[in-house]
């Protein structure tokens, strides 16, 4: 039993999980919300979807040591991109999902190169990428459409991978969060890989005269994060029929916020693919299960920040007892 419990608290996702049954228990208990019906809403879960997929990249950035704010212009890129391509010009729907895609590769892997090649903070790197990627949309977009949205109308056989709605309210981007999510837990928690991107947060030069090809892991970790912010607009931009220049900048808040929940480190590494999934879902449901209650919408901000240092604050209680656990020794 105690080693259990040790094991327990060692583990990353644990504070996560206990913040989403503590959020969800105050909204039952303190605003009235009829928890059978709350579970099949879909808005929170659209949301937590929709989050998940950009959070889960920026996470292993984190625990990696690094950080990309450049998700906030690369949602409405991705939109944009796939909206002017095959809903502007009328190119092949399967063209703006290249361009779309390819975008976030290349604006990934100009960040991951310079952070690797510099010594500039990628914190600073992602935020010169941030506005030069709004402007270059805005700008675009004016230039070849002479507007700032676009409409796009997609195949049956696009919206059904990328853009239809289950059930008639749930999004089918879920399916993809999800596996995402799997796919991502196996590749960190059951191979090599995860060790070198703990090593890499740990303590990068140490990682590196190990052996592990830390500026490949770096670069790599950018292009995913980018690509996958800009699948998150490509995907509305086909579900929703046109793009918008603007959005995408409340997802960097978002993102951090769901990732501190979910257990990552700002330092690096420190952090899990369950915990950031419980992040998200945990952030989503304070963020949507406000509508359901009869509380002022004008706390909501209050209550995310509350929700936020209480996270910060459990998390590293769940860490220091964890390094200070040892199970008692059988007589």
């Amino acid at each position: 039993m105690n080693l259990s419990f040790g094991s327990l608290l060692r583990k990353p996702e644990a504070g996560a999980m206990l913040s989403l049954i503590l959020v969800a228990l105050f909204f039952v208990v303190f605003g009235g919300v009829d928890f059978s019906r709350f579970v099949g809403a879909a808005s929170w879960v659209n949301f937590a979807a929709n989050l998940g997929i950009v959070a889960l990249p920026v996470g292993l950035l984190m625990i990696a040591g690094e950080l990309d704010i450049s998700i906030g212009a690369m949602i409405p890129a991705g939109s944009m991109s796939i909206a002017i391509v095959s809903g502007h010009y009328g190119l092949p729907i399967v063209a703006g999902i290249a361009v779309a895609l390819g975008l976030g590769v290349v604006v990934g892997l100009i960040n991951g190169l310079l952070t690797v090649k510099t010594s500039v903070p990628s914190l600073i790197i992602t935020l010169a990428t941030l506005v030069a990627m709004q402007g270059i949309v805005l700008s675009g977009s004016v230039l070849l459409t002479g507007a700032a949205s676009v409409p796009l109308e997609a195949p049956a056989w696009a919206r059904t991978l990328f853009g239809t709605l289950i059930a008639g309210n749930y999004q089918n981007i879920i399916l993809w969060w999800v596996g995402f999510a799997a796919v991502l837990w196996f590749v960190i928690h059951q191979t090599p890989m995860g060790n070198w991107l703990f090593a890499m947060g740990g303590d990068k030069e140490s990682a590196r005269n190990a052996g592990i090809r830390t500026d490949r892991m770096t670069i790599g970790l950018f292009i995913l994060s980018a690509t996958s912010a800009s699948f998150v607009g490509m995907c509305g931009a086909i579900l929703f029929n046109s793009a918008q220049v603007s959005g995408g900048m409340n997802y960097i808040f978002n993102a951090v916020v769901s990732l501190v929940v979910g257990g990552v480190l700002l330092t690096g590494g420190f952090g899990s693919v369950i915990g950031i999934f419980l992040g998200t879902l945990t952030f989503a449901v304070v963020n949507q299960g406000i509508y359901f209650t009869d509380i002022d919408r004008n706390w909501s901000a209050l209550i995310i920040g509350v929700m936020l240092l209480l996270a910060v604050l459990m998390n590293n209680t769940f860490r220091k007892m964890a390094l200070t656990y040892s199970p008692k020794k059988k007589q």
